[in-house]
């Protein structure tokens, strides 16, 4: 088992009260049996979240919609699951939901996880819409600058010169500065 699978089961223990239903579906190893879960009515959340995360990570891509689903969900852990999930999908649809949900200004206190993805997934639109999200974060007295100091990481690891200005922009701001000058070292000289 998987820290971060071991970590969610963890997590939902108490949410699924250890029941019958709990156990089997941590130790089935049928995609079709996990598959069901995610479009049988009345199915609790914790249920959903443990058949999306083991057929994601699998490989299985009919677990992208609840997957994203749960990232944009207002529970960081579940956010962080999907995220860890999405991120070995392979689903091609993962690079444009997560910069959906990143751009997002009615949902930036969400966006989080969302960020942190398209840093991971390194595709086409994760230097856009980290840049975009960035630059809407740069604000003096903007609430989100967490989710500000992950655009700026991300850009740093991506490593696209096209986020120099944005980055420069960043270097005033106290909580940003420092990470803001690391990530501008790792673009290539222009």
């Amino acid at each position: 088992m998987d820290e971060e699978l071991r970590s969610l089961t963890h997590r939902l223990a108490d949410e699924a009260g250890e029941s019958a239903a709990y156990r089997r579906l941590l130790a089935t190893d049928d995609d079709e049996e996990l598959a069901r879960v995610l479009i049988e009515r009345e199915r609790p959340l914790w249920a959903r979240e443990i058949a999306a995360f083991r057929l994601g990570c699998g490989g299985d891509r009919r677990a992208f919609e609840p997957l994203v689903l749960l990232l944009n969900h207002r529970d960081p852990e579940r956010c962080a699951g999907a995220a860890h999930a999405l991120a070995r999908l392979g689903d091609p649809r993962t690079p444009r939901a997560a910069a959906a949900l990143a751009t997002n200004s009615l949902r930036t206190a969400y966006a989080l996880y969302p960020v942190l993805l398209l840093g991971e997934l390194r595709a086409p639109e994760s230097v856009p819409a980290l840049m975009s999200t960035l630059r809407r974060l740069l604000g003096p007295d903007e609430p989100h600058w967490r989710v500000a100091l992950a655009c700026v990481e991300g850009l740093g690891r991506l490593g696209d010169p096209q986020a120099r200005p944005v980055l420069e922009a960043a270097l005033p701001h106290p909580r940003l500065g420092g990470a803001a000058g690391e990530a501008l070292s790792r673009l290539p000289v222009a």
